[in-house]
């Protein structure tokens, strides 16, 4: 039987016989570039820390055992393991992708992707009609965030996988916004799931990462050669930061999401809120949706305000939290998409979105509840 998901985010899914000789709790560090031979022909099952080492593979079987993978495979950052992701594909190939996308995603495909001769389709990913639409005999895959960044759009995974398999595409999902404590998407049927570890999985706004999660041994393997001859793999010492911050990802995740959940319901009654962007709300367009496929709504929230004078003055006025791109952190960050992390989106494009100068990203911290509403409070007072 598996383990509960607590139990597996300090443990993974080991049998609690690991023993260091000096009886370390704490998983080893093995900071080293490469490794002896035992003899000729003789391996110890590790040469060269690219392709291996056994701090990353400890990381990577605990990120399996969450993610309910076959394999995972370490990056040194999220758009690392998004850059391999695509590598997968060759000129000619088409994919539909969301079209409320992290611009790094969006920026990616719109210049390597196209130079590496990669067919693009940018769709609201929540009216499956729209998918269906776009698909072609050259079609080889869906991309889909949902939650989405920074519009928190809820897409159907279940019909998503079912329109993969029926078309026999690759259906890859972004599962950074409510990391593998609250929605598993390989679970639901999709090949591949990618997270910036460097966001919930860390925790601690303190080291970059990027996962690359698969279903099947013939994707992993595919994934670990991309890996191996491309050599964007996660150091020994970022992998012992990410296995400290998985530890405590279910009780992280558990009050950053109980903060959220009433920094929305604030945000909502304040007259200078306009919109509120949170799947945890019922009046949330993809509510029911995010409820059948996921065990929470996490703690990511958009939100517009009355104008872009009150947007740039929350930006300066906040105290406690942080003006700050990343997210999925111990600490509160605000962000401003339209110049931040989607200032390399096209501006028609933008527009089209809905990520305009009035929308702000809020990624709800651990700090007290109540500190980090009076933070929100005096920064829009005029």
């Amino acid at each position: 039987m598996r383990k509960p998901i607590e139990t597996r985010c300090i443990h993974g899914n080991s049998d609690f016989s690991f023993q260091d000789a000096n009886k370390a709790v704490s998983f080893p560090i093995y900071q080293t570039a490469t490794f002896g031979h035992i003899g000729v022909g003789q391996s110890t099952g590790y040469d060269y820390t690219r392709v291996q080492n056994p701090t990353r593979e400890r990381l990577e079987e605990t990120v399996s055992a969450l993610e309910g993978a076959c394999d995972t495979v370490a990056f040194s950052t999220g758009m690392a393991a998004v850059s391999a992701c695509f590598e997968l594909f060759g000129a000619g190939d088409h994919i539909i992708c969301s079209a409320d996308l992290y611009g790094g995603a969006t920026r990616l495909l719109q210049t390597i992707g196209q130079k590496n001769g990669l067919a693009v389709d940018f769709v609201d990913t929540t009216d499956i009609a729209q998918i269906l639409a776009r698909i072609n005999p050259h079609t080889k895959a869906l991309y889909i965030e949902t939650p989405s960044n920074p519009m928190m759009n809820v897409t159907d995974l279940h019909a998503c996988a079912k329109i993969a398999k029926e078309n026999a595409l690759l259906l890859i999902v972004d599962n950074t916004f409510l990391s593998p404590y609250l929605q598993n998407p390989i679970e639901l049927g999709a090949d591949i799931v990618i997270h910036s570890g460097t966001k919930f999985l860390s925790g601690h706004n303190d080291t970059l990462s990027g996962f690359l999660s698969c279903a099947s041994q013939e994707l992993a393997e595919q994934v670990r050669m991309i890996a191996k001859t491309t050599g964007g793999i996660l150091a020994p010492f970022d992998c012992w930061l990410m296995l400290r911050g998985i530890k405590t990802l279910s009780i992280r995740m558990e009050r950053q999401q109980e903060n959220a959940l009433q920094v929305a319901r604030w945000l909502e009654a304040h007259p200078k809120i306009s919109k509120v962007y949170y799947a945890g709300l019922p009046e949330h367009p993809g509510y029911e949706i995010n409820r059948k496929q996921a065990r929470g709504a996490g703690s990511m929230i958009s939100f517009r305000t009355d104008s872009v004078e009150t947007a740039r003055r929350v930006l300066e006025k906040v105290k406690m939290i942080t003006f700050a791109e990343s997210l999925g952190g111990t600490e509160s960050l605000i962000t401003y998409p339209v110049l931040q992390t989607h200032n390399d989106v096209p501006e028609a494009m933008r527009a089209r979105l809905g990520i305009t100068e009035t929308l702000l990203r809020l990624s709800v911290g651990l700090e007290h509840v109540d500190d980090i509403i009076a933070d929100l409070a005096q920064a829009l007072e005029e």
